[in-house]
């Protein structure tokens, strides 16, 4: 936990006070103007800082597990901002869920249980993979009417909270 937290200290420093430009990994030309990774050291993912940030300024108890979200969303090839908008659209970021059930997605309507975070995050990624983005439908407005039909506003909401992270 203090590395972590000494690792986002250096990255926020840097990125206040450098006057040049961060090396990337993964970037190349035409490639979207967010780079997939900012290499700080061998270990840091600044995807999982700026996660955990995010979380942090939207006071969820999910921030520690920003890891988690990033690991997942990569072992299962979805976007690595996908569930936790899900989880702040869902349950204002783990605050309004059903107690014990570590299902701050709404997944079975909220009710399915989950053993701890790491297990919902790795099983609903998994299965947002599954269900969704092997059946063609990858942005948040063609996974909405699937995964919230009484909702159609639910995909612009999910766009919005993803744009904010």
């Amino acid at each position: 936990m203090i590395k972590r937290a000494f690792s986002i200290f250096v990255f926020i420093v840097l990125a206040l006070f450098s006057s040049t430009k961060a090396a990337f990994a993964g970037d190349v030309a035409g490639s979207s103007a967010m780079p997939k990774k900012m290499v700080i050291d061998d270990q840091i993912d600044w995807r999982e800082l700026k996660l955990y940030a995010f979380l942090k300024k939207k006071d969820s108890s999910l921030a520690r597990y920003s890891a988690d979200f990033i690991q997942a969303a990569d072992a299962w090839g979805i976007d690595w901002r996908l569930l936790p908008a899900i989880a702040g659209l869902e349950s204002s970021f783990a605050k309004r869920m059903v107690p014990g059930t570590y299902n701050a997605y709404g997944w079975g309507g909220g009710y399915i249980v989950f053993d701890n975070w790491a297990d919902s995050i790795e099983h609903v990624s998994k299965r947002l993979r599954e269900i969704y983005y092997d059946n063609g439908l990858i942005t948040p407005t063609q996974i909405g009417p699937v995964y919230a039909p009484p909702n159609p506003r639910w995909g612009n909401l999910i766009a919005s909270i993803i744009n904010q992270i």
